[in-house]
């Protein structure tokens, strides 16, 4: 059996830290720990933050990535969740901890199995030493010149609090960092180890920071050192793995295969665009246009847009249909364009200027006259019955009108989409049986 010596590779020393730097320090006892714990090197991957931290990869005989400022535990998660085989390590600063904590608190929250060992020196050492989320009060750094007022981040309550499984904090002179380092790597949820340390470039001399100076702020913060949660948990990228095993090798959806059972006259490609107003069913009956045209033997495309208020504002929907293969589903141009709603107009007026002769607007009576070179036809639906007061099923109704109008394919294709749609199918049937009055006039 092989057994692992060192995870350093010593040739390549000596560290290219600031002298009195603590990050060679905590590099060699995440080495000690490793050796403990007898891991392949081969199923480690070390995920580097940007910072002095990252200089430690050019001595790991681990696998190691390197990323963007802060999002060193996004792609820790990632790999895990990838491989959950793998021994997940991330090596950051208090300035990516900072930067991405958010990541690092929905990381503690799902208990991912990943190792963070904070390299805490209290500022950004690489760049010029401004303050960071772990500076403590009064601290002179080069962007609080007067003294820092802000209340340090304390990241190990934080996700402690929020559901990691192990957490420590300790310093450079702890004889026991390799084993709180090496508790936190077999633990199999989610650990960090802040290990607070000197950034002697930068803010020792600032601040006549030493040893003691580091012990009083701790207990001047009240911040507690050694193991301070150890709460085993299921680890949530094997737990995930065994909650949708049964899944394995299942498409997330279904198919739901659309038979051809109708014609479709139809010889060239055409470009629709309902424009109206949110919350009135638009995308729901472009949708169930393309199914119907599906059905009917041609390819359809919908793209829809809508403002993030989903119920207030415009809601404008593209169908292309088309008896050969569509490749783009862009609209610059709408062939038929149905108009309905103030709402919808709004939207709709760069579309009116670009409609031909040749081309068809179906306009919501109420929001004539409108100035465009198309033909037009009128929509009352004032003379729909008991659709008068349910504008959810105009589009649905405008639809089917467009279909009687123009014949793009049988009008039996629209019914046998609604009816394929679990909800409201009763409903809209009706609409498109009171859609046959529809067209007041065309022009």
């Amino acid at each position: 059996m092989t057994r692992w010596t060192s995870y350093i590779d010593e040739s390549r020393k000596p560290y290219p830290f600031c002298p009195g730097c603590g990050h060679g320090l905590i590099l060699d006892q995440i080495n000690a720990a490793l050796v403990k714990l007898q891991i392949d090197p081969r199923t480690i991957v070390v995920v580097l933050d940007i910072g002095c931290v990252s200089l430690c990869r050019e001595f790991l005989t681990t696998n190691w990535m390197l990323g963007l400022h802060g999002r060193s535990v996004t792609y820790a998660s990632g790999i895990k969740l990838a491989n959950p085989n793998l021994k997940v390590f991330v090596l950051t600063g208090d300035g990516g901890v900072g930067i991405g904590g958010n990541h690092v608190i929905n990381a503690a929250r799902r208990n991912m199995g990943i190792t963070v060992v904070l390299f805490n020196n209290l500022n950004f050492g690489m760049t010029g030493g401004e303050h960071s989320v772990t500076t403590p009060p009064d601290s002179i750094t080069s962007t609080t010149e007067y003294g820092h007022l802000e209340q340090p981040l304390d990241v190990c309550a934080t996700v402690a609090a929020n559901g990691a499984s192990y957490v420590a904090r300790t310093t450079t002179f702890d004889e026991n960092l390799s084993d709180l380092i090496a508790a936190g790597i077999a633990n199999e949820g989610f650990s960090l180890v802040d290990v607070w340390e000197f950034c002697t470039a930068y803010y020792v001399p600032n601040n006549r920071y030493g040893r003691r100076q580091m012990e009083a702020m701790l207990e001047r913060l009240e911040f507690r050192t050694g193991v301070l949660r150890s709460s085993p948990r299921p680890e949530y990228s094997r737990a995930y793995r065994q909650a949708v095993a049964g899944e394995a090798g299942r498409p997330t959806r279904p198919p739901q295969p659309i038979e051809a059972r109708y014609t479709s006259r139809l010889s060239r490609r055409v470009a629709c665009v309902i424009s109206g107003a949110a919350g009135k069913k638009i995308n729901t009956a472009a949708a169930l246009l393309g199914r119907a045209a599906v059905g009917a033997g041609l390819w359809a495309t919908q793209r829809s847009d809508y403002p993030v208020t989903v119920k207030t504002g415009y809601s404008i929907s593209e169908v292309v249909l088309s008896p050969e293969r569509v490749c783009y589903s862009g609209v610059t141009k709408p062939d038929l364009l149905v108009v309905l709603f103030p709402e919808g107009l709004a939207r709709a007026r760069p579309h009116l200027d670009t409609l031909t002769p040749a081309d068809t607007l179906y306009l919501d009576s109420r929001l004539a006259p409108v100035q465009t070179a198309a033909r037009q036809v009128l929509l009352d639906f004032g003379q729909t019955g008991a659709f008068v007061r349910k504008q959810e099923y105009w589009a649905t109704m405008a639809v089917a009108a467009v279909l009687r109008d123009r014949h793009l394919f049988p009008l039996e294709a629209l019914e046998d989409a609604i009816r394929n749609q679990s909800s409201y199918a009763e409903e809209n049937l009706a609409a498109v049986a009171a859609s046959e009055g529809l067209i007041k006039s065309s022009t």
